[in-house]
């Protein structure tokens, strides 16, 4: 699961549905993208961002990844 990008969506109190319609790709792509399944195209990945308003390329980082970079800090 891409972790930051479900606490990023949860953060905005968006629902997949809504995010998905924000984005403007249909929720189960969008779900596949937050569960890893599937990666989004560089055109959705940019929307997703501004729809969420956030800044750091990390968002589409898998959950263990965040938990490496937090122990080498």
């Amino acid at each position: 699961m891409r972790y930051k990008l479900k606490q990023e969506r949860l953060k905005a109190k968006l629902t997949q549905e809504e995010l998905s319609k924000r984005v403007g790709i249909a929720r189960p792509s969008y779900t596949n993208i937050e569960l890893g399944y599937k990666d989004p195209s560089f055109k959705v990945a940019v929307r997703i961002k501004q729809v969420l308003n956030y800044q750091d390329d990390d968002i589409f980082l898998e959950k263990i990844v965040h938990e490496r970079n937090k122990k080498a800090v």
